[in-house]
């Protein structure tokens, strides 16, 4: 079992530019809680899932306007990676840091 709880320093590759936030995962079985918080606003995360080291969850954001991102990545140790898709806007490289 992949250990992923923890605050994550993450990174976006948005068109908008570098997105930065910061990610918290409190695991409870094969589900997670936290939030996801940036420049653009903090927010719960919802329908969070662990699956091995792989983590799936949503965001609901309000700003730059309303939707629902849908996030995935897979932590290899300190480090995640995987892809934050925005609707019909597409999908952008996600990257992170557990924080010491």
């Amino acid at each position: 079992m992949a250990e992923v709880d923890g605050t994550w320093d993450t990174v976006t590759k948005s068109p908008m530019g570098d997105q930065k936030a910061t990610l918290t995962v409190v695991r409870s079985g094969d589900t997670f809680t936290g939030s996801y918080s940036g420049a653009m606003g903090s927010t719960d995360i919802s329908e969070g899932r662990v699956d091995g080291n792989r983590l799936t969850w949503k965001v609901s954001i309000t700003v730059p306007m309303p939707m629902t991102l849908d996030c995935e990545a897979t932590v290899e140790g300190d480090a995640m990676s995987g892809t934050v898709t925005a609707g019909a806007f597409g999908s952008f490289p996600l990257t992170g840091t557990r924080q010491a």
